[in-house]
């Protein structure tokens, strides 16, 4: 029996006209452009998708789903939000898979709003802004700077809407938090990657650490020691966020199939800095020996922790 895609190719093969993409692969949104996906090499030029690329489109769009949501909630509960438009900057950007891609979808259809990405290679920033230039995408700005540099550059406005980091490697996710506590984010949309910082931290003082404690044993072994401190590296995320007045969600991107990269941290801003949130940060950080985060990495709010406080509680 000949199945209804089977069906349409041949008719329009019959007809002289092209197979439309989004008939040859589903998974592909109808409203995506087509020619986008191939710029950014996930389709072929025929408009085919391997198995890596359906992958990566798989991850982007599941992103982009959690991205969506909140995107829309800025523009409903704002009044202004067409004629001021919704700001997003995108860090350690890359080929700007993301970016495009949101782009595409929602802010090619509005007037207002950009996006900004952020990324340290300059071949791929120039490669970005001649891909918008030539899709006529014209509310992208790419900007070659690390994460932590743009939180004092002019290039920037002052308050950012939505702060992505997709994959950012090591301490680029922290930079990533401190640049949107800076820029006052409303939205923190995290997917930590690669995350070394504190198991060289907890390596350096591993001999202290197995005659101090029993706890010493969960990092003896490398493998343990780089699996804990991926582990505890996110948890200290979460609550230096609830610190600064985020509510924080934590999920999954998508199947471990698909990436062992894979949790994705979502930050609300609410403004209720929680002191509990701040003690508990600083006693994991003690019982780990990594007090020296604090001043690195960990920046708590003026007056926190505060012993005896119940306030967040």
């Amino acid at each position: 029996m000949m199945t209804s895609d089977k069906k349409h190719k041949r008719a329009a093969a019959a007809e002289g006209t092209p197979v439309p993409s989004a008939v040859l692969v589903p998974e592909i949104r109808p409203e995506q452009s087509i020619e986008l996906l191939k710029e950014l090499h996930i389709l072929t030029r025929e408009g085919k998708l391997n198995q890596d690329s359906r992958r990566k489109l798989k991850q982007v769009y599941h992103l982009f789903q959690f991205i969506e949501k909140l995107l829309q909630e800025l523009q409903a509960e704002r009044a202004d939000a067409e004629a001021m438009g919704i700001t997003l900057a995108d860090h350690g950007a890359g080929k700007s898979y993301l970016g495009f891609i949101i782009y595409d979808l929602f802010f090619k259809q509005r007037q207002n709003g950009r996006i900004y990405g952020i990324e340290t290679r300059p071949e791929l920033v120039q490669k970005s802004r001649e891909l918008a230039a030539r899709l006529g995408f014209k509310r992208m700005s790419f900007l070659n700077l690390s994460v932590a540099e743009s939180a004092h550059s002019e290039e920037l406005p002052s308050h950012i809407d939505i702060v992505t980091a997709l994959h950012a490697c090591d301490t680029a996710t922290d930079d990533a938090i401190a640049f949107g506590l800076q820029k006052q984010t409303r939205f923190m949309v995290l997917v930590p990657c690669c995350q070394a910082e504190v198991a060289r931290a907890l390596n350096s003082g591993k001999a202290l650490s197995l005659s101090r404690t029993p706890l010493a044993e969960l990092w003896r072994h490398p493998l343990h020691t780089r699996e804990l401190g991926s582990q505890i590296t996110n948890v200290l995320r979460c609550l230096y966020l609830e610190a600064w007045g985020y509510q924080v969600t934590v999920t999954e991107l998508v199947g471990w199939e698909h990436s062992l990269k894979n949790e994705l941290i979502i930050a609300r801003y609410t403004g209720q800095k929680k002191r509990a949130a701040a003690q508990r940060l600083q006693s994991i950080l003690e019982e780990f020996g990594l007090t020296s985060l604090l001043e690195t990495r960990f920046h708590l709010p003026e007056g926190q922790p505060s012993e005896g406080s119940n306030v967040g509680k």
